[in-house]
């Protein structure tokens, strides 16, 4: 099979349907003719291949080999001529701090599109939402100063319609705009998104220091990045909804992992606080001494499987993240496959995010 064949019956099935025993061969086929693609057509990953793994297929997603994610930060990868490059996406870093290059071409972009579009629908709903950005519109107006904050607004505003950004241009919150908002679209649900501390700073807090509150009850929440900040100030994902829902009345809040490395391949969070791994992509949990396979329950690194990097060697990626598996098939939301948690990120690891690279 090759990974075009094993993509399309991917994207045929239901986003979060499919048991282990169903997903599995698919996944692997898909992967094992990522892997083959990639040895083929990009040298670095080739000569990485060659000297670590064997190169006949791998017989379990776990044998798959794997790039650390921090590669991409050091070296080109690419495996389509540069001339069929559509768009080079970058991972956020403070200053001083490297970056990741990723290399799309119209394929791999279309598939990040169309994934993200399957797994967001599966949350959400089909239709587009009425959508309020927890940003200001400078953060998308001045293209000169693109940004990883820059490409998640756009990227998810596909899924919204009626844009309208809850804070002015010095990222203080309009009371007044996010209230005419919520009156125009009164009765709706509406899809309301932000990356965490921003959400925390900007709007929780905001709200809480002037004692204030706004009718949020229609939103649906949608945020990612930044933890590491609200944990120092000793906020934990539980502490976060509740003082949320009691400024907003927000109750359907959804966090969601992933990284540039792997645009589209999120995971996001169900109702019981647990992510989710969509037909489209896995987890491993791996030692971080042998890199051995871990069971549920054992904390260590992600290892994060996604089929759609076709352009790029980004279909098997060692994280910098320490998590640990939950269980697979039998989250109490009804969705299928390998749920997890995200522990943080290893000790002397980078920091890096979209909302963690924001200055106050």
């Amino acid at each position: 099979m090759s990974e075009r064949d094993a993509v399309n019956e991917m994207m045929a099935q239901p986003a979060y349907g499919l048991d282990r025993a169903t997903k599995t061969p698919l996944l692997l086929a898909g992967l094992q003719a990522l892997t083959a693609r990639h040895a083929q057509h990009c040298a670095g990953y080739d000569a990485i291949f060659r000297k670590l793994w064997q190169a006949a297929p791998s017989p379990t997603l776990e044998a798959l080999p794997f790039l650390p994610v921090r590669l991409f930060k050091h070296e080109r990868l690419l495996s389509v001529a540069d001339t069929e490059i559509v768009k080079t996406m970058t991972s956020s870093g403070t200053s001083g701090q490297s970056v990741s290059q990723i290399f799309l071409d119209k394929q791999t972009s279309a598939m990040q599109v169309k994934v993200l579009s399957r797994i967001m629908g599966d949350f959400i709903g089909p239709k587009r939402l009425p959508m309020l950005v927890v940003d200001c519109r400078a953060t998308i107006a001045d293209r000169l100063r693109f940004s990883a904050r820059t490409a998640g607004i756009l990227g998810f505003s596909m899924f919204g319609r009626e844009v309208e950004f809850a804070l002015d241009d010095d990222m203080s919150l309009s009371v007044s705009r996010v209230e005419a908002f919520v009156e125009k679209h009164a009765g709706q649900p509406l899809l309301i998104f932000g990356f965490t501390f921003i959400v925390w700073r900007h709007l929780l807090r905001a709200l809480e220091t002037r004692s204030g509150r706004l009718a949020l009850e229609q939103g649906i929440l949608i945020h990612g990045g930044g933890w590491k900040q609200l944990q120092s100030e000793a906020v934990d994902a539980s502490e976060f909804k509740r003082r949320l829902q009691a400024v907003t009345g927000i109750g359907r809040v959804h966090n969601y992992y992933g990284m540039v490395e792997q645009t589209g391949s999120i995971f996001m969070e169900c109702e019981h606080g647990h992510l989710h791994a969509s037909v489209w992509s896995d987890v491993i949990v791996r030692d971080p001494r042998d890199f051995s396979p871990l069971p549920p329950g054992r904390p260590g690194l992600i290892q994060l499987l996604s089929l759609i990097p076709y352009s790029y060697p980004g279909h098997s990626l060692l994280s910098e993240d320490e998590g640990v598996l939950l269980g697979i098939d039998d989250c109490a939301c009804g969705r299928k496959g390998t749920y997890f948690k995200v522990l943080g990120r290893i000790q002397n690891a980078e920091v890096r995010g979209c909302s963690d690279t924001y200055s106050r």
